[in-house]
């Protein structure tokens, strides 16, 4: 039913709009609103803040879905759910808890704000500082390439409290957007997921109380490695959405497209592509629902999220490259919806850890014997 009610309103609410947002690169109200009312925006978030209080495999598919018909817009349920919304639900004091995630669940976007200029794949290497002020702490840096920026009101920010302690510095905070000091820099000119904004934020003698210090002080380097693990799942879930549409469409075409005088799908050349196309995609699909599942049976599930974030980006990739190919000309068209999944994929393989990344957290484990 879950699965059902998504794939409805993103065919009859989403599909008519995609090519527009896409146009200018900018996400629909209307969706945003939309999504809060299907409480797509706080499947985890328990009922007494106002969410759906169900786990995180349904919160997978719901990026799924969504993605197979604008991977922008799934994107945008994934951050909020699997980062933000997580990130408060697993610290969050009762207090943060009551005065968040009840505005995320209603009508609230979040974001999640870690990336800075030198300090990506090397996220630790943060030069956004916060230092004590007595009653509030000021945090001073910018961040880049937050996923959500334009739309958010609410951010979970990391800054290092303690340079001098290094990595043990790094804290984490719930910073509103009316707070002072507090900016939304330059918005991003993507090529692909370009209704999904992506920003940077700039706090310049930004003032947050101390009761929206998230979680531990110094443990903000737990924070992020934990929630950026459960984060990988829901990209991998994007991704195998985003490769199903693309699939999707190349079916209809190459049974509607004819040469030689009949369907370029009675050929053994294209029949033997699609029937490659669906198996990898299939292989994907279970990765991720079996790391999704991991986790919400509580086992370590670290390398399955990492390997299933890896093949899942390359899948994408993939097929939707070949989707086009498929289509011929039309495939290199902005008519044809094939050309937006192939833009859309290539993010797949960089954010939320990079695909040497995700070789490197997977080749410590297995040589490691976990």
């Amino acid at each position: 039913m879950f699965r059902a009610s998504v794939r409805e309103f993103a065919e009859g609410e989403l599909r008519p709009r995609v090519e527009r947002m896409d146009e200018e690169a900018k996400m629909d109200k209307a969706v945003i609103k939309q999504l809060f009312d299907l409480g797509l925006m706080g499947v985890e978030t328990p009922e007494e803040y106002g969410g759906a209080g169900a786990n995180f495999f349904t919160a997978i598919i719901g990026v799924e879905e969504l993605s197979r018909v604008d991977p922008s817009v799934g994107v945008l349920m994934d951050v909020q759910n699997t980062l933000v919304n997580n990130a408060l639900i697993r610290w969050g004091s009762p207090e943060q808890k009551k005065k968040y995630l009840t505005r995320l669940a209603a009508d609230t976007v979040g974001a999640y704000a870690l990336s800075e200029a030198g300090s990506g794949s090397d996220a630790f290497a943060m030069r956004t500082t916060a230092a004590d002020a007595g009653d509030h702490y000021v945090i001073n840096g910018q961040k880049l390439w937050i996923t959500n920026g334009m739309e958010a009101e609410i951010f979970v920010v990391f800054a290092n409290a303690k340079p001098e302690e290094g990595y043990k510095g790094i804290t984490a905070f719930v910073v509103e957007k009316g707070f002072e000091g507090f900016s939304v820099g330059k918005k991003e000119n993507k090529l692909g997921i370009r209704a999904s904004s992506t920003t940077e934020i700039i706090f310049d003698n930004c003032r947050v109380p101390k009761e929206n210090l998230l979680g531990e002080f110094g443990k903000g380097y737990k924070v992020s490695i934990e929630t950026l693990n459960e984060g990988r799942i829901g990209i991998g879930a994007q991704m195998i959405g985003l490769a199903r549409g693309a699939l999707e469409a190349a079916l209809s075409y190459t049974a509607e497209r004819e040469q030689f005088g009949k369907p370029i799908n009675s050929f053994q050349g294209v029949q033997f592509q699609l029937a490659e196309m669906a198996t990898e995609i299939e292989a994907a699909r279970l990765m991720v629902y079996n790391a999704a599942r991991m986790k919400d049976a509580g086992l370590p599930f670290v390398k399955e999220a990492a390997m299933a974030k890896l093949y899942s980006s390359r899948v994408a990739e993939r097929v939707s490259s070949k989707a086009i190919e498929m289509y011929g000309g039309y495939g290199f068209v902005k008519d044809y919806p094939v050309e937006k999944f192939w833009r859309d994929s290539k993010i797949g393989a960089i954010y939320e850890g990079t695909s040497n990344m995700q070789l490197q957290t997977i080749a410590k484990l297995i040589t490691s014997g976990k």
